[in-house]
């Protein structure tokens, strides 16, 4: 019997022998032809011509030879990762933070806004312009090369992206984010929810890289937490997962308020710089302090608890702008935890401090772009880059 091979088959098999050749680059770095062919289980012939095609449509470039070595070198390849950029942006209550980012997630330059919860929208949405401009002048980035854009909001966000409902932030429910930043951009737009983007980010660049199941606090002025499960941030039916804070019981929108009031904290101190006062009041060993802190972590490792009693997680991560305590925060949070928990997770806290929303919205963008563009089965044609870059 002779098996016939249509023209649409050797193309689907050219496809895919790019992508194994594209996924071992980008996941095992700069390799030979020989190099990529062991990683790509492909024969040395086959990714030649693979490569030479990566080359001319833009995904792959050689790099320089590497000196030092006996001989003609080895041509060497890499992932061009520089051909496209993603766009992370984190919108707070007290900050606007946008990073610029290549295609595999390096961070090209950072660009940061002081904002307020009063704001009005449209001030808000104009510093978040201010914050996009001067991050890609920064970066030396045009923003026909933004490729796709992630922004982390506070607030409930649906799976759709919609912003529902935001307390930290007044005049925020339903503003139109991803027609905006799509208006300015010309890109597509994902909106997520700001403690999902940092666990994210924990999970793929922090502290919880060797963790499956965990859970994110999210915590500052205002609290919020995530859940990840088998490495994925949870989102639920309709975007809720997490939004535990909501809940009267816990009231984590207003958790901050604990750490006000404490004697030793200089009158005039700026809202803002309070609760690191009494953080610092605290370290020193001011009891006063020490008691506003242990109320604050009481109703913190209540809502933990919660979450931890009904998803049994690995891990727990202290994140957020408060993260920075974490030495005044940790030990009385793993006591709390140790007398509610039926199994007391592991307590760590962040190591990517107040960037972990933006550096999540990056990881976002990434693997998104990912799926889109180097999976067999996803139609090129919605793909985000120009057309003469598809592979």
């Amino acid at each position: 019997m002779t098996l016939s091979v249509t023209g649409g088959d050797l193309q689907r098999l050219r496809r895919l022998n790019a992508l194994a050749a594209l996924s071992a680059l980008r996941a095992g770095g700069p390799a030979t032809l020989t190099q990529l062919a062991e990683r790509a289980d492909l024969a040395r012939a086959t990714i030649k011509v693979v490569v030479k095609d990566l080359m001319e449509l833009g995904w792959v470039v050689q790099m320089d030879p590497s000196g030092g070595e006996k001989g003609r070198p080895a041509r060497r390849y890499r992932f061009h990762a520089e051909t496209g950029r993603v766009l992370g942006l984190d919108i707070g209550a007290h900050k606007v933070l946008v990073v610029v980012a290549d295609l595999d997630g390096n961070v090209l330059h950072t660009t940061r806004e002081p904002v307020t919860p009063e704001q009005p929208r449209a001030e808000r949405l104009a510093a978040v312009d201010r914050a996009v401009d001067a991050c890609l002048t920064g970066s030396g980035t045009a923003a026909s090369d933004v490729w796709l854009a992630v922004a982390g909001s506070t607030g409930y966000v649906d799976l759709q992206g919609r912003v529902v409902l935001s307390r930290a932030i007044q005049d925020w429910s339903d503003v139109p984010l991803a027609d905006h930043l799509g208006d300015r951009l010309h890109c597509p737009v994902l909106v997520e929810n700001d403690s999902r983007l940092a666990a994210l980010a924990e999970c793929r660049r922090g502290i919880a890289r060797d963790a499956r199941n965990l859970i994110f606090l999210h915590v500052g002025r205002r609290a919020g937490a995530a859940v990840v499960l088998d490495g994925v941030p949870l989102r639920g039916s309709g975007g809720a997962a997490g939004e535990i804070g909501v809940h009267p019981l816990f009231n984590l929108g207003h958790v901050g308020e604990l750490l006000q009031a404490v004697p030793s904290v200089e009158p005039g101190t700026p809202p803002e710089a309070v609760a690191g006062a009494v953080f610092e009041a605290a370290r020193q060993g001011d009891v006063e302090a020490r008691r506003a802190v242990l109320r604050y972590v009481k109703v913190l490792a209540l809502a933990t608890t919660a979450m931890a009693l009904t998803v049994d997680p690995d891990l727990v991560v202290l994140g957020g702008g408060f993260s920075r305590s974490a030495d005044v925060l940790m030990e009385p949070l793993r006591v709390e935890l140790e007398t509610m928990c039926l199994r007391t997770p592991e307590l760590r806290a962040s190591v990517l401090g107040d960037e972990c929303v933006a550096i999540g919205a990056v990881c976002h963008g990434v693997e998104h772009l990912a799926k889109v563009l180097f999976d067999p089965e996803i139609d090129l044609s919605v793909a985000a880059p120009p057309s003469s870059l598809m592979v």
